[in-house]
């Protein structure tokens, strides 16, 4: 029998960023008992690299802003595609998560009158975003980390997840390994819940670090939960492109919401000359009228640089593509234009970018205050992944929720930026809410032995092939990273996505076989082995998903039908696993959308 340490508590939490601390929190609070494990350090999680701010409906700086409002964009973003019960949900209680957060602790920048203040961001119609500098995720971290501890949560770092555990129907825990060690850890709990993020390592150019391999997407997959929209992932606009060893990290859409510019090698701001008919009417005509935006000029409209993220990452690509991008494949973001509007630009840069500028001079040797970015589109984020209850979170597994990034629905084709935060705030709580109430009803059940051990040599597998004879992980993940970005990336066509499936089978062939050497202490070579399978499946549904819709539509565009067509505006795409192990890929139709929320889209329009 293998060997393992036994845990058990009435919720489990898989994931410790900003969804995963706050479901913690509303368990505990709801009187049961939780364990929070985490991939990698508590604190080391992608709400950290969240800049911009959180999106909610506060209307401090623009009073003319509501829920209703909010709602409206984020439907509007998505497409239509996103679950309308769930953007009701988010923007009727943002508001209350972020004062929430403020009588927790979390210090926000303030209007001159003492309210938190808002600044504009790409696809709301408002001023909507509660920013600390371009540090908020890092404060929202913070202050939910601080409160978490004061709950008696029993928190286990470093712990990878490698499968679920069910009872029946049931998910009633998870066994994981103890990274710096290789001991295997066996957590029996009432209620589980996921909250491990995105899939942004499947690419090869990401702004996501090594944690981010589809983990919990591809546990809920093959626990039997449904995943949904896998084919919309988002390439934020702006990441690094040079030097080489920075590729891929985030810059923060903040710099465009205070007045930054995107131009072409030419000098020409390009963002003017491709403006979305449904967005024409949003946008300012020119550069004068965008920046008194960016001011705060009530009466003038957004500047190009801020429309969706999906569309301005498809207009730098075009640039580049036809021979006017930057020397290393990208185009110049301009916040230094700004010392010909304000007088003290310097020090309004540094006060508002404190983090862009120390990223720029430290990593690349540019001061942003006095010259250009050089940036491209960078794998971001994953509006798909596991299929969700509009109110409760649960999957459609019992016993299994999940939130945050590592859960579909709100978020439909596109994700406007900041709404991941105030995802995390609102379906968190309601995630750990509902997780307790499941818990007290159903209590933890021990897992079966024999379910433990076969769980056990699975992943002990590696150790026992021939190394002389195979590959390493790591050539086997380059391979797969270099291919979805090449095949399945940005502008997709039906040849490339028919040859990545072939391409991902005989990946899977290669993975089946690596060997690692050594123990099991201190072997990042046996992490990869395993965080590999979870790579692959996450692909392959990103692959099927994107060849199921023939369209272009928010974060997936297709070169081969590059318009959106009305037949696949009603449904999801949902992946779900067969009974001999197969992919299966359907159309699920869209829920009927409320009459009074639908009177809202109308009048927002």
């Amino acid at each position: 029998m293998a060997e393992y340490e036994t845990h058990s508590y009435d919720v489990l939490v898989i994931g410790a960023g900003g969804a995963g601390l706050r479901a913690a929190i509303e368990a505990a609070n709801a009187g049961v008992t939780v364990g929070l494990v985490c991939k990698s350090l508590l604190g080391k999680a992608h709400t950290v690299m969240a800049e911009g701010g959180v999106a909610a409906a506060l209307a401090n700086t623009d009073e003319r802003d509501s829920w209703q409002t909010h709602f409206a964009d984020t439907m509007r973003g998505g497409q239509y595609l996103s679950n309308w019960r769930m953007v009701e949900h988010h923007a009727r209680e943002a508001p209350a998560r972020v004062r929430e957060l403020e009588a927790w602790g979390a210090v926000f920048d303030r209007t001159p009158d003492g309210r938190i203040l808002q600044r504009n961001f790409g696809g709301h119609k408002y001023p909507r975003l509660a920013h600390v500098g371009d540090r908020t995720g890092l404060e929202i971290i913070r202050t939910l980390q601080d409160h978490v501890i004061f709950q008696q949560v029993e928190v286990n770092m470093e712990c990878t997840v490698v499968s679920l555990l069910r009872d029946g129907d049931r998910v009633t825990g998870a066994l994981a390994y103890d990274r710096e060690r290789g001991r295997f850890k066996m957590y029996s709990a009432g209620a589980v819940v996921l909250a491990t993020g995105g899939t942004g390592r499947a690419y090869r150019i990401t702004s996501n670090s090594w944690e981010y391999t589809g983990d919990g997407q591809s546990l809920a997959y093959n626990a039997g939960a449904a995943l949904q929209d896998m084919e919309f992932v988002q390439f934020h606009p702006t990441g690094m492109v040079w030097p080489p060893s920075v590729r891929g990290i985030l810059v923060t859409e903040g710099v465009r919401g205070e007045g930054g510019i995107l131009v072409n090698n030419q000098g020409h701001r390009f963002m003017f000359d491709d403006i979305p008919e449904n967005y024409r009417s949003q946008t300012a005509d020119n550069e004068e009228e965008g920046w008194r935006y960016t001011q705060g000029d009530k009466n003038s409209r957004r500047p190009p640089e801020l429309l969706t993220r999906d569309h301005v990452a498809r207009c730098i690509m075009r640039e580049v593509r036809e021979g006017r991008g930057s020397p290393h494949g990208g185009v110049f973001l301009d916040i230094s234009w700004i010392s010909s509007k304000l007088p003290d630009a310097e020090a309004h840069i540094k006060r508002k970018l404190p983090s862009m500028y120390h990223q720029f001079k430290q990593l690349a040797d540019i001061d942003i205050t006095k010259e250009p970015m050089e940036v491209g589109p960078t794998t971001h984020y994953a509006m798909g992944g596991i299929r969700v209850d509009g109110d409760t979170q649960m999957t459609t597994v019992s016993g299994l929720f999940a939130a945050g990034e590592c859960a579909a629905g709100l978020h439909g084709a596109n994700r406007l930026g900041g709404n991941s935060l105030s995802d995390l705030l609102v379906f968190g709580k309601r995630a750990g809410e509902h997780a307790a109430i499941f818990a007290k009803q159903n209590p933890a059940v021990a897992a079966k032995p024999e379910a433990v051990d076969a769980i056990v040599n699975y992943a002990l597998e590696p150790f026992g092939r021939n190394s002389d004879n195979t590959e390493g992980p790591y050539q086997i993940q380059h391979d797969l990273q270099g291919m979805m970005q090449d095949n399945v990336g940005i502008v997709r066509r039906e040849a490339e996505m028919q040859h990545a499936l072939e391409a991902l089978a005989g990946l899977r062939e290669r993975a089946a076989s690596v060997a690692v050497p050594g123990n099991r202490e201190f072997n990042p070579g046996w992490h990869t082995a395993l965080d590999l399978a979870n790579l692959l499946t996450i692909s392959e549904a990103i692959t099927r998903s994107a060849l199921e819709r023939k369209e272009s539509r928010g974060g997936h565009f297709r070169d081969d039908y590059p318009a959106k067509d009305e037949a696949f505006a009603h449904f999801n795409i949902v992946v779900s696993r067969g009974t001999n192990g197969e992919m299966n890929v359907s159309r699920v139709p869209l829920p009927e959308i409320r009459e009074d929320l639908k009177q809202i889209i109308e009048e927002e329009k």
